[in-house]
C-alpha cells in the first residue's frame, strides 16, 4: 500500500479526530503525515484542539493497528478513497463534515453523482416495503443510483428493487465492512457491491454500535441530490436522515400513509413541514427536471453520459423537438427513447415542453 493511503489509514484509526478536528488539522498541517508527526504543542496550536484531545491524539496514534487494518483492507478486497482523491464522490464532499476516508467494497462511479436515498423504518408495513421496492426498482430503471443503509425493512427492500431492475445501488454501514450488519443482509451486500458500492467510514473491524447510525445518515444524505423517507415513526433515524438534507440545501420527499399509523407520524409531520409529498416516482424526476438548471443546481460535476443518452442528446437542440422526430432520429425504440430523456432531465441537460417536446436546457 502506498505511504499516503497507509498514513490515512492510521488517521482513521485514532478515534480522537474526526471529521470536523481532520479538516482543521489538514487546513494547518497539509497532509495526514505531517498530522501524525505534529508535536503536543503543534496541535494545540489548531482551532478544536484542546490539550486534553492533543494528548489523545499522541496517545491513540502510538498504539494504533495500522498493519493489522492494512491486513483486513487488502485480504477482504476494499479500497480506500480518501477525501483528496479524484474518486472522492463530489457530492458527499461538498457536505460540511465530510468524512476524510472512505472504505469501499465496490466501485462509486461517476454516474453516482444522480444518486436518490430511500430511508425509514426497520419494521415496515407491507405497503412501505413494497413502495420501497417499487421506488429503489423505478429510480435504478431510469438511471439513478439508490443510495441506503442496508438496515431492516424500508432501506432493505430498496437497495433490492434497485437490483432487481438491474441498477446502481450504495449502501452506507454504521460499521465496519468486516462486520456486515445486519446478518441476513451480508448477501445483499455482496450483490450490492457487485452492482454498486458498500460504504464506510468506520475502521473495518468496527461493530454496529448505536452512536454509528446518526453519523453515518449524513453520508446517505451527503451520497444524494434528494432523500425519500417511506414509512418512519416520529423518533425514526430517517428523520435524522432528512434533517441533513434540509441542513445541505438537498431535496426532501415523504410518501403519505396512513393518517392512524405509527408508521406514519414522522412522513406526514416531513410533510407539515415542506417535504414533498410523493406517490410516485415521476414527483421525484419532475423535482428535479424542474430544478436543475444552470445556476440553481448543486454544482453540476463533470456529466458521463452512457451511449443512448449521448445518441438522444445529440440529435436535440434549442428548438423544440417532438418525441417521435427524437426517435426516429436516434433510432433507439420508444421504451428507451422514453427511459433516456428522463434520465437527461434528471442530469439538467433536457426540458420537456408542452405537447411532449424537447429541448437542451440552456
Amino acid at each position: 500500500m502506498i505511504p499516503s493511503k497507509r498514513a490515512w489509514i492510521h488517521l482513521g484509526l485514532i478515534k480522537a479526530i474526526g471529521p470536523v478536528r481532520c479538516r482543521k488539522l489538514l487546513e494547518t498541517f497539509g497532509s495526514p503525515e505531517r498530522i501524525l508527526g505534529a508535536s503536543r504543542e503543534e496541535l494545540m496550536r489548531v482551532e478544536r484542539i484542546s490539550a486534553a484531545i492533543a494528548e489523545k491524539i499522541i496517545a491513540e496514534r502510538s498504539v494504533a493497528t495500522v498493519d493489522n487494518e492494512i491486513a483486513l483492507v487488502e485480504r477482504e478486497a476494499v479500497h480506500i478513497v480518501t477525501i483528496d482523491d479524484a474518486a472522492y464522490p463530489y457530492l458527499l464532499k461538498n457536505i460540511y463534515d465530510p468524512p476524510y476516508i472512505l472504505y469501499v467494497r465496490g466501485e462509486i462511479a461517476p454516474e453516482d453523482n444522480f444518486g436518490i436515498a430511500i430511508v425509514g423504518t426497520r419494521i415496515p408495513s407491507r405497503y412501505g416495503e413494497e413502495q420501497a421496492f417499487k421506488l429503489g426498482f423505478e429510480l435504478a430503471s431510469r438511471g439513478i443510483t439508490v443510495v441506503s443503509g442496508l438496515a431492516r425493512g424500508i432501506d432493505t427492500a430498496a437497495h433490492k428493487g434497485a437490483l432487481k431492475a438491474g441498477g446502481r445501488t450504495i449502501a452506507v454501514l454504521g460499521s465496519g465492512l468486516s462486520c456486515i450488519y445486519p446478518d441476513e443482509n451480508k448477501a445483499l451486500s455482496a450483490d450490492i457491491a457487485e452492482h454498486g458500492a458498500v460504504v464506510s467510514e468506520f475502521p473495518m473491524s468496527t461493530g454496529p454500535l448505536k452512536q454509528n447510525f446518526p453519523v453515518r445518515n449524513r453520508i446517505i444524505n451527503g451520497l444524494s441530490r434528494g432523500v425519500c423517507v417511506v414509512e418512519a415513526g416520529a423518533r425514526s433515524g430517517a428523520l435524522i436522515t432528512a434533517a441533513c438534507a434540509r441542513d445541505e440545501g438537498r431535496e426532501v420527499f415523504s410518501l403519505p400513509g396512513r393518517v392512524d399509523s405509527s408508521r406514519s407520524r414522522g412522513t406526514l409531520k416531513l410533510i407539515q413541514e415542506g417535504a414533498k409529498l410523493i406517490r410516485t416516482v415521476e414527483d421525484i424526476i419532475e423535482e428535479f427536471s424542474a430544478d436543475m438548471r444552470p445556476g440553481q443546481e448543486i454544482s453540476r460535476p463533470p456529466l458521463v453520459l452512457t451511449v443512448d443518452e449521448r445518441t438522444v442528446y445529440d440529435r436535440l437542440t434549442n428548438e423544440p423537438i417532438h418525441i417521435d422526430e427524437i426517435q426516429d432520429k436516434a433510432r433507439l425504440g420508444t421504451g428507451n427513447v422514453n427511459h433516456v430523456l428522463v434520465t437527461l432531465q434528471l442530469k439538467g441537460l433536457v426540458k420537456e415542453i408542452a405537447g411532449k417536446q424537447f429541448v437542451k436546457t440552456p
